[in-house]
């Protein structure tokens, strides 16, 4: 019998898929190229891309992997890009494919153009995304997950950069990122992807996925993926927005969140370490 695990790798924002003799590495989020955002704003901070890589050869050292896959938004310009991402983003994958020859890409909403920027070797994939032994669906976030990730129990992604925040009695605040497990409500989700596809009439779902993609319902829970480039802060899934709305009917962190098809308020919320904080519900009133 096959057995099949998943894990962060030790402190890192960085899982480990284990299943059929492999051993798949899962980063999300490295936005490389970000530092020119901030120039634009008169704020200079040289590359940090140097220290991003040296970061995951150390974790690829630690975990042998036999692949890689990122989770989407490899390079941080939505359009086009930076004459430094043309730089640092060929330099980072020539440090990382001498020891995992198996790279591939999910797009994210910022990997337009990254093709070109990429070795060969390098395999882009959509952003729907791909499904391991299964299992594990992983996809970018900003867009619905392909059809055959119905089939896997875990759906993994990125986009979202989790988050959560503490504020003390004097009103000061910290924030740390977060791994979030979120339950996912199977039905909810088969529906919207049909729609998506024009199916109209739906008599039964579990029957119609398997019949229009040949696989079983699985789907159970949804694992938020914090962002390997911690330069980037993240999201306070904790904190509500100015608008005074839930920060899960906002648009932009994907459809899974913006159809409610994850149960966010039972969310369970671990930091990096694995200490366990409790639900997104709870973490409210700590805000």
């Amino acid at each position: 019998m096959v057995a099949y695990s998943l894990a962060p790798v030790n402190d890192s924002p960085s899982l480990l898929l284990q299943g059929e003799g492999e051993r798949v590495l899962v980063v999300g989020d490295l936005h490389i190229g970000w530092e020119i955002t901030l120039s634009q704003q008169g704020i200079h901070v040289p590359s940090q891309t140097s220290k991003l890589a040296d970061r995951l050869l150390d974790i690829i050292r630690k975990s042998s992997p036999t692949k890689i896959v990122f989770l989407g938004d490899v390079k941080h310009s939505v359009v086009g890009a930076g004459l430094e991402e043309w730089r640092d983003i060929p330099e980072f994958f020539e440090k990382i494919v001498p020891l995992v020859s198996d790279i591939q890409i999910i797009q994210g909403n910022h990997d337009g153009n990254i093709e070109p920027m990429t070795p060969r070797q390098v395999k882009i994939i959509p952003p729907s995304g791909i499904a391991l032994w299964g299992r594990y669906g992983l996809f970018h976030g900003h867009a619905w997950p392909a059809p055959e990730l119905l089939g896997c129990e875990s759906l993994i992604q990125g986009h979202l950069h989790p988050a959560v925040a503490f504020t003390d009695a004097l009103g000061y605040r910290i924030t740390r990122p977060v791994w979030v497990r979120a339950p996912c409500d199977a039905k909810k989700l088969a529906r919207a992807i049909l729609k998506e596809s024009k199916r109209r009439k739906i008599k039964n779902i579990e029957d119609t996925v398997r019949e229009r993609y040949g696989v079983e319902l699985r789907v159970a829970r949804c694992l938020f993926v914090p962002p390997f480039n911690d330069f980037l802060g993240g999201r306070p899934i904790n904190v509500k927005q100015r608008s005074g709305s839930s920060w899960t009917r906002i648009d932009s962190f994907g459809p899974l969140l913006r159809g409610g098809i994850v149960n966010m308020n039972e969310a369970e919320v671990q930091l990096l370490d694995g200490t366990y904080l409790g639900t997104v519900k709870q973490l409210r009133a700590f805000a």
